[in-house]
């Protein structure tokens, strides 16, 4: 995390401790399940702390209130990261982190809107939780509710079709609760490179504002501006961020450390 000009010193620094803990908590959980995206999770993880923290009208009491902001994990296999600020938030319990990728347990690979309190839609299949959000803003603009929606998509999701009819859609309709948050971690690069993907939303008619995504101070000053348009906040990520032996390496992408590799990456986060 980046100086926030927004928060007191000593308030950064509880905050830059609070992302390491949470950092600490998804590694571990992946560790004990043998399962679980480390590094999608980690390169999420202070775009979600910031939306929880201080963006969203939501609270685990406000959960089934309609008039709640709403949160979609597009990319649902970067699961971890958003179950470690639910439960910082208080959404459940933090011990249930390690029943993550078990038999029976509530805390499934991918986001379960059916279990997990304060999941806003079921996703993993790429592609499909940003129309999901689009429907909700549209849905809530035909009610007359003042709530915002908010998806998060990988690069690597933007290859795929369903995100531009979204996208189209959305600046038809004046959409101008919905933010969708691009994840540009670069892990699709080896595959396809999407390039100034800023540009193509802007050639949809939306509004956008390219951040750094671990800069708490930027990412709050984008994620709280309404220009009148559905908004693309472009976040420039580092795969595994805050972990020095998973930042973009491919190879950690869908691997767990083993036990004797767990205290050495908990040792050397940042």
């Amino acid at each position: 995390m980046q100086s926030n000009t927004l928060l007191k010193p000593e308030a950064a620094a509880d905050t830059a401790a609070l992302m390491r803990e949470m950092r600490a908590r998804v590694i571990e959980a992946a560790s004990i399940s043998r399962e679980g995206h480390i590094p999608s999770a980690l390169s999420i993880l202070d775009i979600l702390w910031v939306l929880y923290d201080r963006v969203l009208n939501i609270t685990p009491t406000s959960i089934h209130s309609k008039h709640r902001d709403r949160c979609v994990l597009s990319k649902g296999h970067a699961s971890l990261g958003l179950y470690a600020v639910l439960a910082e938030k208080g959404f459940f319990p933090r011990y249930a982190l390690e029943s993550f990728g078990q038999f029976e347990s509530f805390l499934g690979g991918h986001p379960d809107s059916n279990k997990v309190p304060g999941v806003e839609a079921s996703t993993g299949s790429l592609g499909h939780g940003f129309p999901i959000a689009v429907g909700m803003a549209l849905g809530l603009r035909i009610q007359k509710l003042p709530a915002r929606v908010f998806a998060i998509v990988g690069d690597g999701e933007c290859n795929e079709g369903t995100i531009w009819e979204g996208a189209a859609l959305a600046a038809h309709h004046r959409l101008d609760a919905l933010t969708c948050i691009v994840d540009y971690n670069h892990s699709t690069d080896r595959a396809l490179g999407m390039g100034d993907i800023g540009a193509k939303f802007r050639a949809f008619d939306w509004a956008v504002r390219e951040v750094d995504g671990h800069d708490h101070g930027a990412l709050y000053e984008a994620l709280t501006w309404r220009p009148g348009a559905p908004v693309c906040v472009v976040a420039n990520t580092i795969k595994g961020h805050g972990c020095k032996a998973m930042e973009n390496d491919p190879a950690w992408h869908h691997r767990s450390p083993t036990a004797k590799e767990l205290p050495d990456l908990l040792g050397a986060l940042s």
